[in-house]
């Protein structure tokens, strides 16, 4: 394998660029970006960026001392086998790293909308949260409440429009309701049971007919993954690119990463596919190593966090098909836990709010896949490192 192209200069792109060079890969690497921006983190932009505490988010990565071919504002038009067509021409390849990320969801209507996936969206959204502004977000997930979060700490008129019966619903089930009381606390209007029909002139007009009126509408109801270039390449798609545990796809030669990858899980036995900082860091390394030969496996414990309302939220695991146990109680104003156990009290999944001991311990837990007491799991006053079965 003399050339090797990555499509996508996000994390997951250039961490695989480092990745090849570390195990010793000597080619030709060529790293294209449908950008104009050099590679850069996404997590500071609802965070940091919004928050105005800084204005770039670079990757610290020397890409001339890597020696890549870094080719920005050039996107991958198609896929046939050895190629990829772009729109500057067409790029031979004997090894191919899909990393092209994920595009998010736009609503209906003719209204300005902002949505926040590149830096270029986060700089703009932040010079409109000023002062008095009315801002209506739709969904309130994990980007919603950061966005909601930046936008009241800039003394704006926040209102939360979420379809679902409470915040996160899709992301933590029934636990979600339990951040719902941080929005009114914040002095942010949430409503939720409330589907949006349009965005609008003026704002929003819901689903019941009744409209919401706004100065500035942000859409942050998800993402889908950007594999629009790859239909009739002959690459598998299912929810993404699918990948063996290996980060393989259907095509020899070619592996994919990051929020595009859809991979198989050993530990959770399924498909995963999982839009979050920590897949694109670590993913890369072994999609490096399979290109190069090895048979290294990809079966990580997702992991992220999210910083809203002034609390810190970490989650680890998959809990799909687990019972909750409870850690705390979130209405006593202390910080709690939430966990997951499988039908055969292994823990599965741990989500941490102001207790960065738990996520910690519980992932340690999962990783490990020992089984645990519930009934000491259900103590907040017990360590999770304490609670495995005897």
């Amino acid at each position: 394998m003399n050339r090797v192209v990555v499509v996508g200069a996000g994390l997951a792109g250039v961490r695989s660029v480092e990745a090849l060079r570390a195990r010793g890969f000597g080619g030709e690497i060529t790293l294209i970006g449908d950008e104009p921006h050099r590679p850069y983190d996404r997590p500071p932009l609802s965070k940091a960026v919004l928050l105005g505490e800084t204005d770039s988010t670079v990757v610290d990565s020397d890409l001339d001392a890597l020696e890549v071919d870094f080719r920005a504002d050039v996107a991958a038009k198609g896929l046939r086998q050895g190629v990829v067509e772009t729109t500057e021409g067409e790029l031979a390849y004997d090894g191919l790293v899909i990393a092209t990320g994920a595009s998010p969801i736009r609503l209906r209507g003719d209204g300005p909308q902002h949505v926040l996936r590149t830096i270029d969206d986060a700089l703009g959204l932040r010079a409109r949260l000023t002062g008095g502004t009315r801002v209506v977000v739709i969904g309130a997930g994990w980007i919603g409440a950061e966005v909601a979060t930046a936008a009241r700490r800039a003394g704006c008129a926040v209102i939360v429009v979420e379809a679902a019966p409470h915040p996160l619903a899709a992301a933590l089930g029934p636990v979600g309701a339990h951040t719902a009381p941080w929005y009114g606390q914040a002095g942010v209007d949430l409503r939720v049971g409330t589907a949006v029909a349009s965005v609008d002139g003026a704002g929003l007009t819901l689903a019941d007919g009744s409209t919401v009126e706004a100065d500035v509408v942000v859409t942050g109801v998800g993402v889908r993954p950007s594999v629009e270039w790859l239909a009739g390449s002959g690459v598998e798609l299912d929810n993404g690119v699918a990948t063996d545990e290996h980060l393989r796809t259907s095509m020899p030669g070619v592996v994919a990463v990051g929020d595009c990858a859809a991979w198989w899980s050993r530990r959770y036995g399924r498909r995963l596919r999982v839009e979050h900082w920590d897949t694109a860091l670590g993913a890369p390394d072994v999609a490096a190593a399979v290109l190069l030969g090895d048979d290294a496996v990809y079966d990580p414990v997702p992991y992220f966090w999210s910083e809203q309302f002034g609390h810190m939220v970490q989650y680890a695991g998959d809990h799909s098909g687990a019972r909750l146990v409870q850690r705390g109680d979130p209405a006593a104003g202390r910080p709690w836990a939430a966990c997951w156990v499988s039908p055969d009290d292994r823990l599965t999944a741990v989500l941490a709010v102001d207790r960065p001991r738990d996520l910690l311990q519980g992932r340690r837990l999962i990783e490990g896949g020992q089984t645990v007491d519930v009934d000491r799991l259900a103590d907040p006053a017990i360590a999770l490192r304490d609670c495995t079965a005897a």
